[in-house]
């Protein structure tokens, strides 16, 4: 009896865009190794990276017509699982700011933005001053390659922009963090 060959990504990532809940589960028992591999060396909280897991594949399932056949099914998916964690560390950054505000009952309305709050507890102030003097662009390269983690394609991927876009702009940033450094 021959067996059929076993179908590429690609092909089941189509197959979850037309409904099909067996190629997503077929994908998920393809991907999701690879993902908590690489959430965990990101993040150390096991229940956060399970709900992360559970909330990509969600989005993957909700998304998979969207995706535009460029790169790896597993760079994609990456790509929003990388996104989910960090959402799920900017609402954690947000509910601890707002725990220590209520803890010492300020009146101040003004809540700084989850990055910033991130930013302020990970970096020192002239280094963090330099970073909110970048334009969005350049921010947001900045946040998907280094805070992030993520590769130039996988970047391009998230903000929709080619690859010699996202070197450009990671250049430009690097070079205007220096300057504002000096």
């Amino acid at each position: 009896m021959r067996t059929l060959p076993e179908p590429d990504d690609e092909a089941l990532l189509r197959r979850v865009a037309r409904g099909d809940g067996g190629a997503m589960g077929i994908l998920h028992e393809r991907l999701a190794p690879m993902l908590l591999l690489r959430l965990r060396a990101r993040c150390n909280d096991e229940e956060l990276i399970r709900d992360v897991l559970q909330e990509s594949f969600i989005a993957a399932w909700q998304a998979a017509a969207q995706w535009d056949g460029r790169g790896a099914v597993a760079g994609w998916l990456w790509t929003i699982t990388a996104r989910r964690l960090v959402d799920a560390y900017r609402r954690r950054a947000v509910r601890d700011a707002a725990a220590d505000r209520n803890a010492a009952t300020t009146t101040d309305e003004t809540a700084p933005s989850a990055e910033s709050v991130v930013l302020d507890g990970v970096l020192d102030e002239r280094l963090a001053m330099a970073i909110r003097g970048l334009s969005p662009e350049l921010r947001a390269v900045l946040r998907a390659t280094v805070l992030d983690g993520l590769s130039t394609r996988e970047a391009s991927v998230l903000l929709g922009v080619p690859e010699g876009t996202v070197k450009a702009r990671a250049f430009r940033a690097r070079s205007a963090l220096k300057q504002g450094l000096t």
